[in-house]
């Protein structure tokens, strides 16, 4: 009597598709630094909100047991956990709400900046022509000027204030957002479902809205990532010239510059706020790096692990 093989036989069932939300968290979460990022910020954003219930202190009041008997700011104690600045201000209240300052002005500047190149991107790239040239133009006069000196221009010359300076960052910031959104408009126009798009009697505004906005997100949560770490430098280089995030209001580029002046004797009020800028900068810089890749097509695997 024969017997019958019990050999198992492979599983040749059909997988559904993996969708696009599934295939992007299953990129990033492989880029440990993009992980990274996300932590920090996602820390930096809690901070923010909740800065009230975590500062122990208000940070632009002057305690009087906050200075030494020679006047000198204290070192960190349980009182003052990071410590005192010159004028006997908790330190580490200052730069929790520091945090909220230099994270809004971030937030709105880019919005300002990244509003203003999409508009302009897309309008040169979709529409070509005198448009396009005359936008390019205007936008090569702009990059010629560094862009720090040129902000720092704009806000010693209109009156300092949170305002003030999310008009000029937002202003200054989107020149190379523009040109990059408009060489990627210049490649979608002459594609195919946009031809085809166009024969079926759609608008100009209906394809750009339709079909092309979809294909610039990617390219424009990239940049507008990258660009956080830019935008937060300035606010820290203005406020630390001085024409900045003015006093009493907290900001790591001030407070950088008033313990700059007890720089040997109490290094914690610049190694604090030095601390927070850098990871700051950090953490947007490993998340763009980690997003781009993400939304990389090209990133994607051939092949599943296993597969033959």
């Amino acid at each position: 009597m024969k017997t019958v093989s019990t050999t198992t036989l492979p599983d040749l069932r059909v997988r559904p598709p993996e969708r696009a939300s599934q295939a992007f968290w299953r990129r990033f979460r492989h880029h440990p630094g993009g992980m990274i990022g996300l932590v920090i910020t996602a820390l930096l954003l809690v901070i923010c909100v909740f800065a009230p219930v975590l500062a122990p202190h208000d940070p632009t009041v002057q305690y009087p047991n906050g200075l030494s008997d020679l006047g000198s700011p204290l070192p960190p104690t349980h009182a003052f956990w990071f410590g005192t600045d010159s004028l006997g201000r908790d330190l580490y209240s200052r730069l929790i709400y520091g945090t909220r300052t230099s994270m809004l002005i971030a937030v709105a500047s880019n919005v300002i900046a990244t509003s203003i190149a999409l508009v302009l991107g897309t309008v040169a790239g979709y529409f070509g022509g005198l448009t396009d040239t005359l936008i390019m133009r205007l936008t090569d006069v702009l990059i010629s000027f560094p862009v720090l000196l040129l902000a720092a221009f704009l806000a010693a010359v209109l009156r300092p204030g949170i305002g003030v300076i999310i008009a000029v960052i937002g202003g200054v910031s989107w020149f190379y957002l523009a040109r990059i959104i408009r060489a990627e408009l210049l490649s979608i126009r002459h594609r195919e479902y946009i031809d085809a798009a166009r024969a079926l009697g759609a608008s100009d505004s209906r394809i750009i809205f339709r079909h092309a906005m979809p294909q610039v997100l990617g390219l424009l949560t990239v940049y507008s990532t990258l660009n956080f770490s830019t935008t937060v430098l300035f606010v820290a280089a203005l406020s630390y010239v001085g024409i900045g995030v003015q006093p009493p209001t907290p900001d790591w580029g001030n407070m950088i510059a008033d313990g700059s002046q007890y720089l040997t004797v109490s290094p914690w009020l610049v190694i604090f706020p030095g601390i927070f800028l850098g990871l700051s900068v950090l953490s947007f810089n490993l998340l763009g790096d980690s997003l781009r890749d993400a939304l990389d097509p090209k990133s994607r695997p051939m092949s599943r692990k296993g597969a033959a």
